[in-house]
């Protein structure tokens, strides 16, 4: 039965990088794990409803962070910030890079509008970064880095619910930790992240990039790349908007009650127009459905693989071939993590499947509490960077490629790739040794 797991893994695995829907890949993978282990298509389906409502709460949260994104953007305040990166970085490779950085990290905690801004923010800059000769692949380095770090590391925005996964994942299959603890445990893998980004920014792609046509080339008046907007009372009232969601956020530890926080006093304060409820909730399903569903998918996978009991004997099967070399253990599981990650291409869809197969496994090796969080969230978070189906690297590319001058695959999906996820995996390996 143990064999039942890894072939619906791997069929999974292998439809999602023939870039087949992944919603449809993971059902399809479902529904054959069910008849594999002698289950009929009704009872199969019924255990993958049965276990999707174990990530409703991480769904809706989704869906109210988009629409709570898409409130931001109509507000144009981010105009604001393109203004002053222009005016104030222009000609500062490493500044303008650390810069994008640390926006991309405040749109996942701080104002957690996840990949929304990147389409707003990124293509004005284009022309100054081609005046800058800066290579985009050190852009969209600098991006996946804020797309992906602060929600590995930081239990606040789109951090909160990636740590209440691993949280859920841990606790719903036999171990016992806490919020604190998970946040510990994510430390040490984070911070290969931060090496990757150094590394990045400072040696790989420090060089000058080489325009392939000289002639072409213009001076560009910076203050003429973006419309001027005057800081006005909606943006005020669009700050205190945020600074409201936060403090919910902060003081429930609830994700849900903070963006429906910040939702409503966009209305009530009268940063957005009533008349434009609809087109924000619509705009946040159109942005953040798609993940939630993934979600929704693959806690019914897992639920499924758990039930029909074939999570147990692989449990049996790799404790006895493995023995209690912790090493390999560990190496083997994050290597699994890296495979299913970059075939699904989101680390929040692959907690619920790599928590049903690995806690159970660690528990009986050994690992302790915080070892195991880290092997769940390590491998959960390997393959984002570089996965093709990833938002890390879709949304990098969607502001990048407004030109046509950016290749998805190469210039944003294979650097962070080499940056961010050969030292997660190292750390995280690390991490599943010390703690």
């Amino acid at each position: 039965m143990e064999w039942v797991v890894i072939l619906a893994v791997l069929l999974m695995t292998v439809l999602c990088l023939l870039k087949v829907n992944v919603i449809l890949s993971i059902l399809i993978s479902t529904i054959a794990a069910g008849l594999m282990a002698g289950l009929g298509f009704t009872d199969s389906v019924e255990l993958l409803v049965a276990g999707m409502g174990d990530s409703a709460n991480t769904a809706l949260s989704y869906i109210l962070l988009g629409a709570f994104a898409v409130a931001i953007s109509y507000t144009g305040i981010t105009k604001i910030l393109v203004n002053f990166i222009i005016r104030v970085l222009t000609g500062k490779k490493t500044m303008m890079l650390f810069a994008l950085a640390g926006v991309a990290c405040l749109s996942q905690n701080v104002v957690p509008v996840h990949i929304a801004f990147i389409p707003i923010l990124i293509p004005p800059l284009l022309k100054v970064f081609d005046q800058m000769r800066l290579d985009r692949r050190a852009v969209a380095v600098a991006l996946t880095f804020g797309l992906k770090a602060p929600y590995v590391m930081i239990p606040a925005g789109f951090g909160l619910l990636f740590q209440t996964l691993i949280l859920d994942g841990l606790n719903s299959n036999g171990g016992e930790i806490t919020l604190h603890e998970v946040t510990l445990s994510m430390l040490i893998p984070g911070s290969g992240m931060i090496i990757g980004l150094l590394i990045g920014i400072l040696f790989t792609y420090r060089k000058d990039k080489t325009s392939k046509d000289p002639m072409k080339e213009e001076k560009i008046k910076t203050e003429d790349l973006v419309e001027e907007v005057t800081f006005s009372k909606q943006h005020v009232m669009t700050i205190i908007a945020i600074i409201l969601a936060l403090i919910v956020q902060i003081i429930t530890q609830d994700l849900i009650l903070g963006a429906l926080t910040g939702i409503i006093a966009m209305f009530v304060l009268v940063a957005l127009p009533f008349k434009k409820l609809d087109s924000v909730m619509a705009g946040g399903i159109s942005m953040m459905g798609m993940i939630s569903f993934i979600i929704f998918a693959a806690a019914g996978f897992a639920n499924v693989l758990q039930e029909t009991g074939a999570v147990s004997e692989l449990v049996e099967v790799s404790v006895s071939a493995l023995g209690d070399n912790k090493p390999l253990i560990a190496f083997v599981l994050l290597l699994l993590g890296l495979v299913i990650t970059i075939g699904i291409g989101t680390s929040f869809g692959t907690i619920p499947i790599v928590a049903a197969l690995f806690v159970p496994i660690c528990l009986a090796t050994g690992f302790s509490p915080l070892a195991t969080a880290a092997l769940v969230g390590t491998a959960g978070a390997l393959g984002d960077a570089g996965s093709p189906a990833s938002d890390s690297t879709l949304g990098p590319t969607s502001g990048l490629n407004a030109d046509g001058k950016h290749d998805h695959i190469w210039d944003t999906c294979v650097p962070t790739f080499l940056h961010y996820n050969i030292p997660l995996f190292i750390f995280g390996w690390i991490a599943a040794m010390v703690l």
